[in-house]
């Protein structure tokens, strides 16, 4: 008989778990939105949660599974998300009805590093947005280049002492020591050759970013509990890292800009100005003071999408020149050309005007998305154009870059690496949303011109 209830209570339990785990699973079905079926405690991210996939792969598969719907229902473990494949649907989201989605939706603590451009929302956001899309436009860019000059010169010598040493490179390592330097001399004012205390510990903080973590599947899971909890993303020694890197530049700079026009002299410039405040999109004006805190949570974001991003970028970059010499031919001729007609200078206007390597740089940037998938969340009820769908407030939208830059409605032979794509007189013909490396909107990537431009650099 004791068996028999321990049989019934274990039966019991897995049912009741699974009744849990798929509670959510008829979201879609009842708003006959399309969809791939859900497994259960997975939904349709079970490669990804394994680290079997990339999460960027899984989305792109998922858009490629249903290539005449504008809208694809899908969960995250049991969070319900609206996949949008339309690109004139995307554009309302993105661009024409932003209002309604301003927010990115990645709920965890905004306390320390969660005060970041990237993952901040509503208010503050606004905040920080108006007060730091300054430090990005062409002018303050023109003035950081001698920075980046800086750092490619440290680098340069860099391989000339390394490569007397040995022959060979491990070309991602190289990448990294490249983007390392260039960063921290365009954003904390620190030399090549003053980091190499620092490498190991920025090393480190890499590790922890990029290291598995379950955190984010178990806000899936349970929307708003690292919220509730006032847990974050980032573990304490990364915020710690970052607190320590800020407090000592803004000490030996006795809290003033000190004249390198780098990101933390422009930051501290802003944090002279006083609070900033919001009262764009139906915010009520909420008053945010530039703190060191908020320093902090810049520096960590700009480090984080500048870091391992770019090196990723040049890496796949350079793996398509190799592979297709004809382009590299074309590419060295170009630069050759170039620097011959400026002296051997290379200036910013320089790189500007090599348009075949801005079209090298574009295609790498079609095959390989920085960022997978876009994310906004619906701050109200919105009705979504060309359909008969009404999302509710909180819903979370999806856009998946990659799988719109190898849809062949798009790209002719996508897999194919062709730079000439992006022809002022074809790239003029595609739709806006047909190219989202960087995201489009407002809330794309703010820093994308200095990303574009440092990478062309190298």
């Amino acid at each position: 008989m004791s068996l028999l209830y321990i049989t019934l209570g274990l039966s019991a339990i897995v049912y009741a778990l699974y009744r849990y785990f798929t509670r959510t699973f008829n979201y879609w079905k009842s708003r006959n939105v399309p969809g791939p079926e859900p497994i259960p405690f997975f939904g349709n991210i079970k490669e990804s949660v394994l680290r079997q996939k990339n999460i960027g792969i899984v989305m792109h598969d998922i858009y490629k599974a249903f290539p005449n719907e504008k809208v694809v229902g899908l969960f995250r473990m049991t969070s319900p998300c609206l996949l949008v494949r339309d690109l004139e649907i995307i554009k309302h989201i993105m661009i024409k009805d932003f209002e309604v989605f301003t927010d990115r939706g990645v709920d965890f603590s905004k306390q320390g590093l969660g005060q970041n451009l990237f993952h901040a929302d509503g208010e503050t956001w606004t905040a920080l947005r108006n007060r730091f899309s300054p430090i990005f436009t062409t002018g303050k860019l023109k003035n950081m280049f001698y920075l980046m000059n800086e750092g490619a010169d440290s680098f340069v010598d860099y391989v000339t002492t390394e490569s007397q040493k040995r022959q060979e490179f491990e070309v991602h390592l190289l990448l990294q020591s490249y983007t390392v330097s260039t960063i921290s001399a365009c954003a904390f004012g620190v030399s090549y050759d003053s980091l190499q205390d620092k490498m190991e510990a920025l090393k480190l903080v890499d590790q922890v970013i990029s290291s598995p973590s379950y955190i984010v599947e178990l806000d899936f899971m349970y929307p708003g509990l690292l919220r509730s909890l006032n847990l974050s993303l980032f573990p304490k020694t990364v915020l710690k890292f970052f607190e320590n890197l800020v407090d000592n530049i803004i000490s030996q700079r006795n809290g003033k800009p000190s004249g390198r026009n780098d990101f933390m002299d422009l930051i501290l410039e802003l944090r002279q100005m006083g609070e900033v405040e919001s009262r764009k999109y139906g915010h009520s004006g909420k008053t945010l003071e530039i703190t060191s805190d908020v320093i902090a949570a810049q520096a960590f974001v700009f480090y984080v999408a500048g870091y391992e991003t770019s090196a990723t970028t040049m890496g796949y970059m350079l793996y398509q020149l190799a592979m297709n010499p004809d382009i590299q031919k074309k590419l060295t001729e170009e630069i050759d050309e170039s620097l011959k007609a400026n002296n051997g200078q290379v200036t910013y206007e320089t790189i500007k005007e090599m348009k075949y390597l801005n079209k090298v740089f574009d295609e790498t940037l079609r095959m390989y998305s920085i960022v997978e998938p876009l994310q906004r969340k619906a701050v109200r009820e919105y009705k979504v154009p060309g359909t008969d769908l009404t999302i509710e407030k909180d819903t979370i939208v999806l856009v998946s870059p990659r799988g719109i830059h190898y849809d062949e409605k798009y790209y002719e032979n996508p897999e194919v690496f062709n730079p000439d794509r992006f022809d002022p007189e074809v790239a003029g013909n595609r739709h806006p949303c047909a190219y989202l490396p960087f995201g489009i909107g407002q809330r794309n990537c703010i820093g994308c011109g200095l990303a574009d431009f440092s990478l062309n650099y190298v």
